[in-house]
């Protein structure tokens, strides 16, 4: 039989989250152990506690420094091929996200995937994947919305799919069957096909987790929205949604009510969504660093805590309007912009976001029995993370007890 894998570190400080999520109120606020110990055997937690209680092997020693869950990134736009910079600076000129929209935005990113290779694209999004881990996410949604027709989504699934086999964090892959109408037909006709047959064949291959919808007055509506929902669950796909991001559209309130994972972005949120999020277990999931490129106004994050909503945070990475790839910069942003507690944005950031992706059972939480995915921090104190925009707070990235990444 093959010798088991083991390991063990002690350090000044861990934190993490507990409890069953999607955490809310008191429990949004990840604790803090200090002098403390992890322990794991083939990749899986085996201890967890005070350094005093470790046994075995003598462990890796970081003092001075802190131990936290890997980081979630529950909203990314990967797998997408190129970059549109020329497009930020035609916002700083003026120009608006809904001007940009036409022959620019969604539209340019399907057309530059469109004309790449799969290995083109696949050449181009496994160094990103890589600087993830460089920068502590150990488990990322991939999302497709580029491919504005049946075959180039499932095409972009394909690639998603691939891309998780071998990246070095767990990948989940959300099917974005509904992200701009396409060229050549209406809305209600794209909803039609996105619903009889595109959702169905990604069912059928198994190249999606979830699926999502884009509700916007440049996009889809709710009743589209209430259409993806039904074919969703006709085969057995978790619900998200871009919802109330340029606008109040209804959609949060919507979503909360089809029992989606989530409503995300949510920059325009009414009290009515407020009220339905607290009353759900759909997540609102916070995207910053959109919100921050963008120059949007923010949701009231404190109005939702307050209420009892369970709220994670994202990057939203993607080439147009989010195009960092870091979750301690959207924890930062969260933090700044947000007035999110540092000790709740970790949460915010691992096991509620773990929980939207349908993997809080194995991730999210530093506890015996789930996978050994942790963060060595370079502070005792997680402030430290939010405290230092730009500076990559993290030493070493390890996915199941192996280092993966990190400086």
């Amino acid at each position: 039989m093959p010798e088991k894998s083991a390991g063990a570190v002690v350090a000044s400080a861990l934190v993490t989250a507990h409890g069953e999520p999607p955490l809310r109120g008191e429990a949004l606020a990840a604790t803090v152990l200090r002098d403390a110990a992890l322990a794991w055997e083939d990749g899986v937690l085996t201890y967890v506690g005070p350094a005093e209680g470790l046994t075995g092997p003598d462990p890796i020693a970081y003092r001075g420094m802190a131990v936290a869950p890997g980081f979630v990134d529950c909203h990314t736009h990967l797998p997408f091929f190129g970059w549109r910079a020329d497009e930020f600076e035609a916002r700083l000129a003026g120009l608006s996200y809904r001007e940009l929209h036409g022959e620019g935005g969604i539209y340019r990113s399907a057309r530059m995937l469109a004309e790449a290779t799969d290995e083109e694209v696949l050449a181009f999004c496994r160094p990103l994947l890589q600087e993830m881990v460089d920068h502590g996410t150990t488990a990322v949604e991939l999302k497709t919305g580029y491919g504005l027709s049946v075959e180039n989504e499932l095409r972009a699934a394909r690639l998603a799919r691939r891309l998780a086999a071998e990246a070095p964090q767990t990948c989940t892959v959300t099917l974005l069957a509904c992200h701009a109408v396409p060229g050549g037909l209406s809305r209600e006709e794209w909803t039609w096909v996105a619903c009889n047959e595109l959702i169905p064949a990604a069912a059928a291959e198994g190249l999606a987790d979830a699926v999502d919808i884009y509700v916007e007055d440049i996009a889809f509506s709710v009743g589209d929205l209430e259409m993806v929902a039904a074919a969703a669950s006709a085969v057995g796909f978790p619900l998200r949604c871009h919802a109330d991001q340029l606008g109040p559209s209804g959609a949060t309130e919507a979503a909360a009510a089809l029992g989606a994972r989530s409503a995300d972005h949510l920059n325009n949120l009414s009290s009515e969504g407020v009220r339905a999020l607290a009353g759900s277990e759909t997540v609102a999931v916070l995207l910053p660093t959109s919100t921050f490129f963008l120059r949007a106004a923010p949701p009231s994050v404190t109005g939702l805590v307050e209420a009892g909503a369970a709220v994670a945070i994202a990057t939203d990475f993607n080439p147009g309007t989010s195009p960092s790839l870091s979750m301690p910069e959207a924890i930062a942003m969260a933090c700044t912009l947000y007035g999110v507690p540092p000790l709740l944005a970790l949460t915010a950031a691992t096991a509620n976001p773990a929980w939207v992706l349908g993997i809080a059972d194995r991730l999210g939480t530093l506890e015996v029995g789930k996978r050994a995915d942790f963060l060595v921090l370079d502070a005792e104190e997680f402030r430290q993370v939010p405290y230092r925009p730009g500076h990559d707070p993290v030493v070493h990235t390890y996915i199941g007890g192996e280092r993966k990444g990190g400086r």
